[in-house]
């Protein structure tokens, strides 16, 4: 790659680093701001939640406008926000002011996230270049999660407005790059054309509710949580006709003929759900059973950050040897390995006994995280580049409030007090959702396995994908003549 390519993918992956640190700081911090702003439990579970509702509820459309009003104007604006945003709260006073800013700081990154992705796809060529800047890519979106996870820890340890003081210094520099260094993206020529307003607010509005059915499951009754779910699908079936009959949709429903792109959400969907829901379990079982500090617990989850050396090192070469579909088979079977590893703890497990399943995680995250995003956004005409990785994104984050939120369900059910026995049996109970989601996860991801070649020809095509056998005929036109050899 070149000087100016290396410079654009470190803006890129400065700002997923951002996003990842942003939130895992914050994660460690919640105890301190809630003693500091008075805030109840109940109030407390809405500073995490209101991100996860800005962010999720608003990908898709964000993915979409990174394609229809440029990517790199995207980028810049959002990440602007995403910047003042974040750090307007470090200085809230009031519990309902943070609550706010997190719910404009996840937005931004609904809109900023699928910009950058989608500049990735379209600024490197396609094949190995691409991979490998993908695979950084994802390698530092996970390293940002888990050295945020010791850094949130550090900075708390001063004063919890830290943590969102501290990422400011670093967006000015990105800002500056991204200026300077991303290249301007034609934009779609719209004359005569009208923005899909009605698509939009519907899908908009049936994420927000989905998301906010799932991520309440657990806090809330069973009437309110199936209505909210109801009136989800019921916006998500209008939105479904909205776009049938719209001249210039926001979602081209085409789209989700590539089994390949479907068979990637549906995975990164279960994958995340898995991770996520381990995750939390793990910080609850060391924290609330063992007795651990908040640093002693994120210095001993960081070996989970191996990925962010393993993605741009390892997997781009096992990528090329072996194909996408079978490294990301291979970090699904790890991810499960390593929760069936942790299924058996107990009160007085060691730390080297609870490593083997820390390490499998890291592994698993590094050979499945980033070849998901390439299979993803490969072979996707360059105009729907960020549909696809807003779609990938909406996945990951509606699986990730999934995951939380049915770990956390069966915990309460399966804890009937608070006595060392009864802790331990709910993490038991609760540790089968995410060995459950990954076991799912692998068996989806081995449709993935059939008639998967390294190399490949399909009569009529302009090029073929080697590690998936994707037609990539007639992308630069917007046709839908792609089409996956395999049907998930």
């Amino acid at each position: 790659m070149s000087a100016r390519n290396w410079g654009v993918l470190f803006v890129l992956c400065g700002a997923i680093f951002l996003e990842g640190i942003d939130v895992a700081m914050l994660n460690v911090a919640l105890p301190s701001i809630r003693a500091d702003l008075g805030m109840s439990t109940g109030e407390l579970q809405w500073v995490m939640s209101a991100y996860v509702l800005g962010y999720g509820g608003f990908m898709l459309l964000g993915g979409r406008a990174a394609d229809l009003f440029g990517r790199r104007r995207m980028f810049v604006f959002w990440l602007s926000v995403f910047v003042l945003f974040s750090g307007l709260g470090g200085f809230a006073t009031e519990g309902w002011t943070l609550i706010a800013a997190r719910f404009v700081t996840g937005v931004a990154a609904a809109f900023m996230t699928p910009a950058g992705l989608s500049i990735i796809t379209t600024s490197f060529a396609e094949g190995p270049q691409r991979d490998r800047a993908l695979l950084i890519y994802s390698g530092t979106a996970a390293g940002g999660f888990s050295i945020g996870l010791v850094v949130g820890g550090l900075l708390t340890a001063a004063d919890w407005r830290w943590v969102f003081f501290a990422p400011v210094a670093l967006s000015a520099i990105l800002l500056v790059g991204a200026l300077a260094l991303v290249p301007k993206s034609p934009r779609e020529d719209r004359a005569g054309q009208g923005v899909d307003l009605a698509g939009a607010l519907t899908v908009t509005a049936a994420i927000v509710l989905l998301v906010l059915g799932v991520e309440r499951a657990s806090h809330a009754g069973l009437g309110w949580t199936a209505g909210t779910l109801a009136a989800g699908l019921a916006l998500l079936a209008v939105f479904a006709a909205v776009e049938r009959r719209a001249a210039t949709p926001l979602v081209r429903l085409g789209i989700l003929r590539r089994g390949s792109l479907v068979r990637a959400n549906l995975v990164g969907l279960l994958f995340a759900a898995g991770f996520f829901g381990f995750q939390f379990l793990v910080v609850l079982y060391l924290q609330e059973l063992r007795g651990w500090s908040t640093l002693q617990t994120s210095f001993a989850m960081i070996v989970i950050g191996i990925d962010a050396i393993l993605s741009p090192t390892l997997t781009p070469k096992l990528v090329g040897r072996f194909g996408n579909a079978r490294v990301i088979f291979g970090g699904l079977l790890l991810a499960a390995l390593s929760y069936g590893l942790f299924l058996p703890v107990g009160a007085d497990w060691t730390y080297p006994m609870m490593l083997p399943s820390l390490i499998l995680l890291g592994l698993g995250f590094s050979l499945a995280y980033g070849p998901l995003t390439i299979d993803a956004t490969d072979g996707v005409a360059e105009s729907e580049q960020g549909l696809a990785g807003g779609l990938l994104y909406t996945s990951f984050q509606f699986g990730a409030a999934l995951g939380l939120s049915a770990a956390t369900a069966v915990n309460v059910a399966a804890t009937d007090s608070g006595s060392p026995a009864a802790l331990l049996d709910g993490y038991h109970a609760a540790l089968a959702v995410p060995l459950a989601t990954a076991l799912l996860a692998v068996a989806i991801g081995a449709f993935g396995l059939r008639g998967r070649g390294r190399t490949g020809t399909v009569p009529g095509a302009v090029s073929t994908d080697r590690t998936d056998g994707t037609d990539r005929a007639d992308r630069a036109g917007g046709r839908d003549r792609t089409e996956t050899l395999n049907a998930i």
